[in-house]
């Protein structure tokens, strides 16, 4: 298991779980991460498609600020806290 998970299991209480270094916790922890991967790389496609246009001479229109300013929207705003139900 990654050091990381293994430290992130510890702080939340790991020693209370029988298997912290198990099977369980390892596959939760990268489902958990994937998941957070699949929301950034939704972000980073947003980003792509105004570099993507502006790189093309199509200029930066209305439609690539509205995506950046959502795209920042999104990671200003804690969005993937609130995503798996965490409060600030």
């Amino acid at each position: 298991m990654n050091e990381r998970i293994k430290q992130l299991a510890l702080q939340a209480g790991g020693s209370h779980y029988p298997d912290v270094g198990g099977q369980t916790l390892e596959t939760f922890a990268e489902l958990l991460i994937q998941e957070c991967d699949r929301l950034n790389r939704s972000q980073s496609l947003e980003l792509a498609g105004v570099v993507i246009d502006t790189e093309h001479g199509d200029g930066f229109d209305d439609i690539c600020l509205d995506t950046v300013k959502r795209v920042e929207s999104w990671l200003a705003n804690d969005s993937i806290k609130k995503h798996f139900g965490i409060e600030s």
